[in-house]
């Protein structure tokens, strides 16, 4: 399930991060909030 996880953190960093800094920190925010979501 970690896989699934980061794929759907790097996803949604690529489609929603602007340059390198937001890309970064979309990939951390979603990623933890997958986790705390439950999916691990």
């Amino acid at each position: 399930m970690g896989v699934l996880r980061t794929g759907l953190a790097g996803l949604g960093a690529w489609k929603w991060g602007g340059g390198l800094f937001g890309t970064i920190i979309v990939f951390l925010l979603l990623y933890w909030l997958l986790g705390v979501l439950g999916m691990q």
